[in-house]
């Protein structure tokens, strides 16, 4: 007797390919708000008058107001959307670890990379707009007061290389997976990404030591 040894593989659905396209769109949105997050908050650089004029901007056109809560939103939903396919359970975490370990695949790494740094993010992160949002004004000596307390210095200098290695590598696998970077170009454009995080990251660092500096 014959035995029917064929393996079904379920098709994804059309819900499924929506909901991989509104991930891409909100992951792309939060990628565009964390590089200009990164440079208005580094106008401190330039001086505490040119962060409080831009953050008074912001809020004089309730653009804080409005648009933190609605950022905190699209942060939430951009998580939930990818822990479609982050492995929670023991055994999944186990098999993928044992995978990424077989393969040896850089870009299967750097999914892990980026399931790891979301849990981070998604706990820090939310406790960093919950403490600006709740406290406005936004001004460099409220921001510098709050990095010299101690603990937030050590928050934010976990927080930093988190946030921006999430977002260059979800930079490049957007690219990989939506087809706009080729097999060919990807080594060129993971250089790309890596030193364009590395610019970032260095960018933190400097303002986080500006804010060390800065009398309160």
């Amino acid at each position: 007797m014959a035995i029917d040894t064929t393996i079904y593989v379920r098709a994804p659905s059309r819900a499924s390919a929506y909901l991989d396209g509104l991930q891409m769109l909100t992951g792309a949105g939060l990628i565009l708000f964390m590089w200009s997050h990164m440079i208005l908050v580094a106008s401190v650089n330039l001086g505490a008058d040119a962060m409080n004029t831009i953050a008074r901007f912001f809020e004089d056109t309730y653009m804080a107001q409005v648009g933190g809560p609605m950022i905190g939103l699209t942060f939430l939903l951009h998580f939930v959307l990818a822990a479609r396919k982050v492995p929670f359970r023991v055994e999944q975490q186990s098999t993928i670890w044992k995978h990424s370990r077989m393969l040896r695949h850089t870009d299967t790494w750097l999914w892990l990379v980026q399931a790891v740094t979301a849990m981070l993010i998604l706990i820090m992160g939310s406790i960093h707009m919950w403490t600006v949002l709740t406290d406005l004004p936004i001004t460099a000596a409220k921001s510098a007061a709050r990095i010299q307390g101690g603990f937030w210095l050590v928050f934010y200098l976990i927080l930093l290389p988190m946030v921006e290695l999430h977002v260059g590598i979800g930079f490049y696998r957007i690219g990989v997976k939506w087809g706009l970077i080729k097999r060919n170009r990807r080594k060129g454009f993971k250089r790309f990404e890596n030193i364009l995080t590395g610019i970032f990251i260095l960018i933190g660092l400097i303002t986080i030591i500006r804010f060390m500096t800065l009398s309160t």
